[in-house]
């Protein structure tokens, strides 16, 4: 192993010291107490008792098995293509569910070539 150039991390720790300051050179547990440690363990409690009843507020849907928020469902409307049950559609898919009450891609399978020749469903 290679010994260290005791010369080169003096040079490095007073460099490091003019360019951000003393304390940046100091080891962090220095400033860290008993009294900071339990200070630290009660904010994490707080913190958790949030999150908890957050949580407990919020109402979730199965889908497909899966817990979602109902945050983060789309509201549209339209939560699942009724011909191929695709279910997460997005912005081009929930177009054509307006138009064709169908996704972009049952739209491309089963009546693109039906809407050219005026026999729309």
């Amino acid at each position: 192993m290679k010994e260290k150039d005791w010369d080169y991390i003096a040079r490095l720790e007073k460099a490091i010291a003019k360019k951000y300051g003393d304390v940046a050179t100091h080891n962090p547990s220095r400033y860290w107490d008993e009294d900071k440690e339990k200070e630290y363990l009660e904010q994490l409690k707080e913190q958790r008792k949030k999150e908890d009843a957050h949580s407990a507020k919020t109402e979730h849907k199965e889908v497909d098995g899966i817990l979602v928020s109902t945050k983060l469902i789309n509201k549209s409307g339209f939560d699942v293509c009724p011909v191929c049950s695709k279910y997460g559609l997005n912005v081009k898919d929930e177009i054509y569910m307006y138009k064709y009450t169908c996704c972009f891609t049952c739209y491309v399978k089963n009546i693109e070539g039906r809407e050219k020749n005026g026999n729309n469903i």
